[in-house]
């Protein structure tokens, strides 16, 4: 008898260790996820002159015509995972006399950090920008088709669907604050010679009337930006089939390896004629011929520069980062400028 008692005793005390296990088990509660909704409350946020759309110009809030001069630097995800992101970086940038700062986001360091982690980097570099009178070009930075979701490097690999959300995300955060003017929606399509796949015009304008109408739910003011294929170059299809959105940008990367010279001429035939009517930036320009000196790539950077601000198109040189082509410095410790930089500062400067 006493050991049936002590049988139900050792029973009842382990239902009641296992009753014990099974409340503190841990379990996902995804009734309570949410997406990130935070916008970025700065108390700088209308420090800048907000930018609008007129006609084929870019405007600030009394109606001047701004014409942007900038730079663009790497990955933020790859300079602080190397140690340099700071706001001496952006420092740097500044006293080459720069307007507006490109701040490229790769798809695999946006996935890799994670959405929360990336935006914290984003969130330093308006506050820095602000405080140094700049304004900030966000860049999808993939290269490929977007429309068969075929890339040409594995950096690049995205699909629709996280680009819709990193736009929502975007878009979200930043709504109201006037540093961030533009969204530039996707770096570089491209079909690499039909490697991949297909895409018409068509279905590219309308992919990106998808993302306009998705960010437009949350922000009116931030300039979305459409980029040309042939890697960001060829505006030609809007003789015939525009973007169906207002206040938007067009992007071309006239880069010399593009075209043989004459360049002009080519420029006015695939780009130029459309800054008749619409806003563009060239949010690509820079050495690439050769080993990226002046001497290598000739009247390139005096007749691009001339051409675009002789149309009123707007452009950003690439890179400032002492790794990625054509970079602009030598090193983080010196920042000793390359032929590339060295070009853009004289630029700034008033000396070219």
């Amino acid at each position: 008898m006493k050991n049936i008692i002590k049988l139900i005793v050792l029973l009842l005390f382990a239902s009641r260790i296992n009753f014990t296990n099974a409340q503190e088990t841990k379990y996902h509660a995804w009734w309570h996820d949410s997406y990130l909704r935070e916008t970025f409350e700065s108390p700088n946020e209308k420090k800048l002159p907000l930018i609008k759309v007129m006609g084929n110009r870019f405007v600030d809030e009394n109606g001047d015509t701004v014409l942007f001069r900038g730079v663009s630097i790497s990955d933020p995800d790859k300079i602080e995972n190397q140690g340099h992101w700071n706001k001496k970086h952006f420092e740097k940038v500044k006293e080459l006399g720069t307007m507006i700062v490109r701040v490229p986001v790769h798809p695999i360091a946006w996935r890799e950090r994670g959405a929360e982690n990336y935006l914290k980097l984003l969130d330093q570099a308006v506050e820095w920008c602000t405080e140094l009178g700049m304004y900030i070009i966000i860049d999808w930075h993939t290269i490929g088709n977007l429309g068969m979701e075929l890339f040409q490097d594995p950096m690049y690999e995205t699909t629709q669907k996280e680009t819709f959300e990193f736009w929502r995300t975007i878009a979200r955060r930043y709504a109201g604050n006037n540093t961030v003017a533009f969204y530039e929606l996707f770096n570089e399509p491209t079909l690499y010679f039909n490697q991949l796949g297909t895409m018409s015009w068509t279905e590219w304008r309308e992919l990106n009337e998808k993302m306009i109408t998705l960010i437009r739910a949350y922000d009116n003011e931030t300039i979305p930006l459409v980029a040309g294929f042939d890697w960001a170059y060829d505006l030609t299809p809007l003789l015939i089939e525009p973007v169906k959105a207002e206040n938007i940008g067009y992007v071309t990367h006239p880069y010399p390896h593009k075209r043989t010279k004459p360049w002009e001429p080519k420029w006015e035939e695939n780009f130029g004629f459309a800054a008749q009517k619409y806003p563009i930036i060239a949010t690509e320009i820079g050495f690439t011929l050769g080993d990226e000196s002046v001497d290598s790539n000739g009247e390139y950077g005096e007749a691009i520069v001339n051409y675009l601000e002789s149309k009123g198109i707007s452009w950003v040189w690439w890179v400032f980062d002492p790794e990625w082509h054509p970079k602009m410095f030598e090193s983080w410790d010196t920042y000793k400028l390359t032929d590339s930089g060295k070009f853009y500062k004289a630029v700034m400067e008033g000396k070219k």
